[in-house]
């Protein structure tokens, strides 16, 4: 068993909080560890030894929290712990899941591998029925490959020695939860929870793992004051029996901003004779979004989107969450400076963070850690060539954050750059593959094919750009094209050629702007711009003052715009050498927050209802 005590157990708390079931077992914890530098550890027989240190799962290696804190390139690791399976769970299958391991995983319990994942954002599982049964130990070993080079979706993960720029440590192998799940031998797969506003109503799509004939799926849906609707449906027809919940009147409550009301689902699978077999609890909000012009509505309201950019990373832990308290924390900090949601930017968030989000009534964008497919041999024309993989570990991410109400649009790729041309690239398949995937998979919300700069599928939902110019008096005439239909657009650097396709009328917003740089404690005017110390947008400003005016002079430009259906702000946090965020990187105040807020929070020109 992991040595760690539960009471100090860290991140203790159910990592999958939207599909609970009660049988469940956290592994975090101190696990054996050992660094494989040139990743030839399984011909050395690494797999099926002791490992030489100790490391506290779920934080990375390069944390402090971890216990290891080695931030040089680290080709391979190896992790390694022993478990019992809780005897009490007779006649179930162990389950072992892992929330987020980067890059390339590979897992052997008791000597068998039982499963490979490609991809360092995305959950994956193993039914360990007929290597480790309830009662029996399981001994599981994980090695993860984290190459320096190639292609790969890394995020903000540097990939030189030192952090410079917008760009960050690494985070190398097992860096999210790792649990044991109990269920029976044919049980519930995760729901689809799809709202119907317009119709006050609920289709709930549960995947099943066999069909049995005389079985049914159950759905009950409650509030605070008990018992909304249930329903039930044959389990023997379909592979993913379809429910539908019409909520009565006078117990409809939408979920937004103000009022983020999140209904309780219960899901049973029930067999013959009548018995619950299986049960899960989740949550849903009844909450729309729709496209009326250049509108982008909730519940049919023109509701001006106050988004910040989130990097989401800690000092000491960097992409995990030290606590489950940081993770609130976050938002409610967020709220204060007067946001309403953000871009979780190239990262795919914990699942923990998207339940905050949905209960505070935050607004996000779901979004993927793309970066990493740019080719040192690249040219212009054909300098990004991210894979295959990219699109399957974006599907993973939608299928896994569907029922999230807080999510209000997709959006898979950001800042993909490359000259248009008379030929068709890898970087238009996958970007096309991406938008047409996100559609299939989810036709309740609206995708947007990259953020800024190369928007390359015509018929996407939403266009965009970033704009990082710092005067406001600029700014404002570089934004006022939206007016006449043609809105500022990202050149990439080159000024006489595209690198998107023409915009078409879409909603369209500043997705990023700000960003600007101030350091208290650097020298107030320095010119200088030494990335691996402090960077930031432009001039840093002079002082504090100068901050609020530029900060009010670029908001005012795009809260007057009544076209314009949101913005995003660089950024929450400082990020290490990067430092232009409303708080410092250890979230402390650098800014009076309720200026701030009061700045931001008057009426936009968009807010017509």
């Amino acid at each position: 068993m992991p040595s760690t005590p539960p009471s100090s157990q860290p991140r203790s708390e159910h990592p999958r909080p939207q599909f609970v079931r009660p049988d469940w077992l956290c592994l975090n914890g101190e696990w054996q560890f050992e660094i494989d530098r040139s990743d030839s550890g399984l011909e050395r027989g690494v797999a099926n030894r002791e490992l030489q240190q100790r490391i506290v799962v779920p934080f990375a290696p390069e944390t402090e929290l971890s216990g290891i804190a080695n931030v040089d390139f680290l080709e391979a690791v190896w992790y390694r712990t022993t478990v019992a399976i809780p005897a009490g769970w007779a006649g179930n299958h162990a389950i072992l899941h892992f929330q987020a391991v980067d890059q390339d995983a590979t897992v052997w319990v008791n000597g068998v591998e039982v499963v490979r994942h490609r991809g360092g954002f995305t959950p994956f599982s193993a039914d360990l029925s007929g290597v480790a049964s309830p009662g029996e130990e399981a001994t599981i070993v994980v090695r993860a490959r984290d190459s320096r080079y190639g292609v790969q979706a890394r995020g903000k993960q540097t990939t030189k020695y030192f952090n410079s720029g917008c760009h960050y440590t690494r985070t190398t192998g097992i860096w999210q939860t790792v649990w044991l799940e109990a269920v029976p031998e044919v049980h519930l797969l995760r729901p689809r929870i799809t709202p119907d506003v317009a119709g006050s109503t609920f289709h709930v799509s549960v995947p099943i793992s066999a069909n049995k004939p005389g079985w049914k799926v159950r759905a009950i849906i409650s509030d605070g004051t008990g018992k909304v609707a249930t329903a039930e449906v044959r389990a023997d027809l379909d592979l993913a029996p379809r429910l539908v919940l019409p909520i009565p009147a006078d117990r409809v409550r939408r979920w937004d901003t103000t009022d983020p009301h999140l209904y309780g689902v219960r899901l049973e699978l029930v067999d013959a004779d009548g018995a619950v077999v299986d049960g899960a609890d989740s949550y849903a909000g009844l909450r729309s979004v729709s496209i009326n012009g250049q509108a982008v509505l909730i519940n049919g309201k023109h509701v001006f989107q106050r988004l910040v950019l989130d990097q989401g990373y800690w000092p000491e832990s960097l992409m995990t969450a030290p606590s489950e308290e940081a993770l609130v924390a976050d938002i409610e900090l967020s709220l204060a400076a007067g946001f309403n949601g953000a871009r979780l930017h190239q990262k795919v968030f914990e699942e923990r963070y998207l339940y905050h989000a949905d209960r505070l009534g935050y607004l996000v964008w779901g979004e993927f850690g793309d970066w990493g497919g740019n080719v040192a041999e690249g040219t212009q024309e054909n300098n990004q060539q991210p894979t295959a993989s990219f699109v399957t570990q974006w599907l993973e991410a939608v299928e896994r954050d569907y029922n999230h109400p807080s999510i209000i649009g997709w959006c898979p790729l950001n800042e993909t750059h490359q000259l248009l041309h008379d030929r068709i690239t890898q970087l238009d398949d996958v970007t096309r593959a991406m938008f047409l995937a996100t559609k299939a998979a989810d036709v309740t919300r609206p995708v947007l094919d990259a953020s800024g700069y190369s928007h390359r599928v015509p018929e996407t939902d939403i266009w965009d750009s970033h704009n990082y110019e710092q005067d406001p008096v600029e700014f404002g005439k570089q934004m006022a094209g939206l007016a006449d239909g043609t809105p500022y657009g990202n050149t990439g650097g080159s000024e006489d050629r595209s690198i998107s396709q023409a915009y078409n009328g879409q909603p369209y917003f500043c997705s990023e702007f700000g960003g600007i740089w101030w350091n208290p404690e650097a020298a107030a005017a320095a010119a200088g711009n030494n990335t691996n110390e402090s960077w930031g947008y432009g001039q840093r400003v002079k002082d504090e003052g100068d901050f609020y005016e530029r900060f009010t002079g670029l908001v005012d430009v795009l809260l007057d715009n009544p076209l314009m259906f949101g913005y995003c702000y660089t950024q929450l946090t400082d990020v290490f050498q990067e430092e232009n965020g409303i708080y410092r990187f250890d979230r402390s105040n650098k800014l009076d927050v309720p200026r701030i807020q009061s700045i931001q929070t008057r009426a936009a020109a968009y807010e017509k209802d």
